[in-house]
């Protein structure tokens, strides 16, 4: 016990660095983990207060994990959430990754802040507000591809109608809002290479696709490795703004664009049942959890110096 004591205080500077984050952590993350009951109580409000509704709500076990997967539209919402953030996840990497290194190799530091900061403002954008840019390219009326259309004689597209084109445009806007944010992540690592590295490659004649083939990529593995294995714990997660704001809550593309998020919303909004909602919280984060879990197990095996923990 002496021993934890004299830690503490010689590693007090440090300590008291991580302190706020510890608080917020324990205020937004740890204690609401109590909340996680409702999850298999029929909660009702009560007026003697939050914890007492809790209380005196009834137990109904696992009645509200089945409302995910007793209906038809289980296997739709599974699919559509699985797929869609193994595209962004796959595609976002190596967009992002590649306007790094894009960046990274521009002479001019001017226009590269230039560049940097046009796509890294998407990331700022609500989805309320991306949805509505979206809408005027789109809209049958007066959306600018019809009118494009139009000018070549072609027939205008009911966008908003036909749900074959929606997996395409989903992906497309999401990629716009995140790449330019990730990139960044990636450029200020590709900043922290050696020099000399590429000094010692250009004097063996190296080529500057063979520099970024064999120092750039390499150096940039860790932290690819690290932000993949975040992305995989948020794979049962999908981005409600962008499969609610952008589609404009259109029932015809419920095929392509509703999962587990906008499916428990539209329940919640139907049903009212907050225990149902907090069900599928849990089960997204649990699902999360094992598959971070299981990753970072895989990577150990194949780089232990690569995993998160």
């Amino acid at each position: 016990m002496a021993a934890f004591f004299k830690n503490l205080i010689r590693n007090k500077v440090m300590l008291f660095m991580v302190l706020p984050g510890a608080i917020w952590f324990f205020f937004f993350s740890y204690l609401p983990l109590v909340g996680t009951i409702v999850a298999f109580k029929q909660y009702r409000f009560n007026r003697e207060g939050f914890w007492a509704s809790i209380s005196k709500s009834e137990w109904v076990g696992w009645d509200n994990f089945k409302f995910l997967f007793s209906t038809n539209d289980a296997y739709t919402i599974t699919r559509n959430t699985l797929l869609y953030n193994l595209a962004f996840i796959i595609l976002g990497l190596i967009l992002s990754v590649a306007m790094a290194v894009l960046l990274s190799e521009l002479v001019g530091k001017t226009m590269a802040k230039i560049y940097q900061t046009g796509m890294f403002l998407p990331y700022f954008l609500s989805w309320v507000i991306v949805g509505y840019f979206a809408f005027s390219f789109l809209s049958m009326d007066r959306g600018m591809i019809n009118q494009i259309l139009g000018w070549f004689g072609a027939e205008p597209v009911q966008w908003y109608s036909d749900p074959k084109y929606w997996p395409y445009i989903l992906v497309f806007v999401s990629l716009w809002k995140s790449v330019g944010y990730n990139s960044v992540v990636y450029l200020a690592s590709i900043m922290g290479i050696d020099k000399s590295l590429y000094e010692a490659a250009m004097i063996d004649g190296a080529s500057k696709w063979q520099q970024i083939k064999n120092i750039t990529i390499p150096m940039l593995s860790p932290i690819i490795i690290i932000m993949t294995l975040l992305a995989v714990g948020r794979i049962f997660y999908a981005d409600f703004g962008l499969f609610y704001q952008v589609p404009r809550d259109s029932g015809t593309l419920y095929s392509v664009t509703n999962v587990i998020d906008t499916y428990v919303y539209r329940g919640l909004k139907t049903t009212g049942e907050i225990g149902m909602s907090t069900a599928a919280g849990l089960y997204q984060s649990v699902v999360g959890f094992v598959l971070v879990i299981v990753s970072n197990f895989v990577v150990r095996k194949i780089d232990k110096d690569s995993a998160l923990f």
